[in-house]
């Protein structure tokens, strides 16, 4: 695949026919998708998946991967890369570290990209309101929320500030930045995310209940596992994805197309 990037900590891509061994972490409104995609990938792949809502205490979330990533290593299995099934998230990911092998991660705000298969599709439908209300089997079925509801959510959270936009961003722009990321709004529709790999009609009919309980209209918007099956394919375009070497971590840009960069990690 063109603008593909391989790593491997072992020669596994020196082999004839490379298989890779990848740790992945992830969130388990992804579990469908994931173990739909784990079936079906050349690679060996050991997952681990975290709770649903986790990303409301973002510090905790990003203490509890750091930990999976800081002792990989001490498995039997020596793995080539860490993979993450994890956007922003709240700026969970944000200050992540690579330690031995690489850590890839999506170029995702949240799980929506991951549903949607990218960030274009992302962007077509969320792009005017992040905090538009959506729905999807995978999320659905899991914790105890139906709808996905994020107009409280201050995504500001999570150790970035407003004096971090004015930096970056200069005053105005970043007075417009932090308007439009902590903006409320009243729902008039429900996005339902439906990917047709994991179409569960029970589940789906509960979102319909639960939209109409809300007097929410439901608008079907299609999913893709495209996202999940290159996270766990080995090929790894820098559109979309950030492979943070060891001794990197994440640091997050706040836009719409690179997302998360990464840079040299403290001593």
């Amino acid at each position: 695949m063109a603008g593909a990037v391989f790593f491997s900590s072992n020669d596994a891509l020196s082999r004839k026919e490379p298989q890779l061994v990848l740790k992945l972490i992830v969130c388990d409104v992804l579990t469908r998708e994931v173990c739909y995609c784990i079936a079906r990938s050349s690679h060996t792949v050991a997952p681990v998946f975290l709770p649903k809502g986790e990303h409301n205490e973002p510090d905790r979330l990003r203490a509890r991967i750091q930990d999976i990533i800081d002792n990989a290593h001490t498995e039997d299995q020596a793995y080539d890369a860490v993979v993450l099934g994890y956007g922003l998230c709240g700026n969970a990911i944000t200050g992540l570290q690579a330690r031995d092998v690489p850590v890839v991660v999506p170029r995702a705000h949240d799980c929506t990209t991951l549903f949607l298969g990218s960030k274009a599709a992302f962007c077509e439908h969320f792009g005017a309101c992040p905090s538009q209300t959506w729905a999807s089997v995978g999320y659905s079925e899991r914790g105890e929320t139906v709808i996905a509801d994020e107009s409280t959510r201050d995504y500001l959270s999570g150790g970035v500030d407003y004096q971090t936009l004015v930096e970056q961003y200069g005053e105005e722009n970043a007075q417009y930045v932090a308007e439009a990321l902590r903006a409320s709004h009243t729902p008039d529709e429900l996005f339902l995310i439906d990917v047709p790999e994991t179409r569960v009609e029970s589940v789906l009919e509960a979102i319909r209940v639960a939209a109409a309980a809300s007097n929410l209209p439901v608008k079907k918007i299609p999913g893709s596992l495209r996202l999940i099956e290159l996270l766990l394919s080995g090929e790894w375009p820098e559109a979309d994805f950030l492979v943070v070497p060891p001794a990197h971590r994440i640091k997050a840009v706040y836009d719409m197309d690179q997302v998360i960069t990464a840079e040299p990690a403290e001593e």
